[in-house]
């Protein structure tokens, strides 16, 4: 059976996120009726991480397999005017043909992911659901040290959900980095994999420093504790991208 590598962009505000679920509309279950469409039977889409209710994506892959070959061209193509006719909020940005061995899970390197905040007076607009706004100023270079402590390999306890269902809390976070342009504050997250809730619980500790209301040294000692009552409050799921995924040469 032909495989195919999937490069997708989505809204998630009208998903309860990317896995199917019984409870209401998931960004998984749109890919998957829509490729019955084209295809004429059922077929199964395979992630590369599953996002929450409201995190959005610009390059979300997963793989999906067909019974019989298609140009890469008309899959996009197709799936996409089946999103389209269903009133969707995805898009299928990319389609190419892979070998039988690509698993858009397994094969990943690196999930990059980014977390928006508008940080000004004034409430959002455009930007509703689509970041989270934070009146208060806030210190971006104080966000940023502090996140530093957080790079390198940890048991990252106190920032997973409890209800996370790895089998360790250990993670090697690659990159954690605070920038600011005017009115944006941008957290950029990399690492071959993530915990639960983990880059929301990031963003809302760091939201803490950035207020003055924690020190730097105080998101130390959080991670330290191992403890997830020492976390801050996790950021709200709107202002979540999934960015990109990296994998090994040969698989692109």
């Amino acid at each position: 059976m032909p495989r195919y590598k999937l490069i997708i962009e989505y809204d998630g505000t009208p998903y309860v996120g990317w896995q199917r679920q019984d409870n209401g509309p998931s960004v998984q279950g749109a890919i998957e009726d829509a490729g019955r469409k084209l295809c004429g039977h059922d077929i199964s889409v395979k992630g590369a991480g599953r996002t929450d209710t409201g995190v959005h994506a610009f390059g979300q892959v997963a793989h999906v397999d067909f019974e019989k070959p298609w140009p890469a061209d008309t899959v996009r193509d197709a799936l996409n005017a089946h999103l389209g006719k269903a009133g969707e909020r995805i898009v299928i940005l990319y389609a190419s043909e892979v070998d039988a061995s690509f698993d858009a899970r397994f094969s990943a390197l690196r999930r990059h992911y980014l977390y928006r905040i508008v940080n000004r007076r004034t409430p959002l607009a455009l930007e509703r659901n689509r970041a989270l706004w934070v009146p208060k100023s806030l210190d971006a270079d104080a966000m940023d040290a502090a996140a530093q402590t957080l790079v390198g390999r940890h048991d990252f306890t106190t920032f997973r959900s409890a209800q996370c269902q790895a089998k360790s809390p250990v993670r090697t976070l690659d990159r954690l980095d605070v920038r600011r342009k005017d009115e944006l504050i941008e957290i950029h997250a990399t690492a071959q994999s993530f915990l639960h809730n983990q880059i929301r619980s990031f963003a809302g500790t760091l939201r803490m420093v950035g207020e003055g209301a924690w020190a730097v040294g105080d998101v130390a000692a959080a991670l330290a504790a191992a403890d997830r009552s020492r976390c801050g409050p996790v950021a709200m799921p709107q202002g979540l991208y999934f960015v990109k995924v990296d994998y090994p040469e040969e698989d692109t």
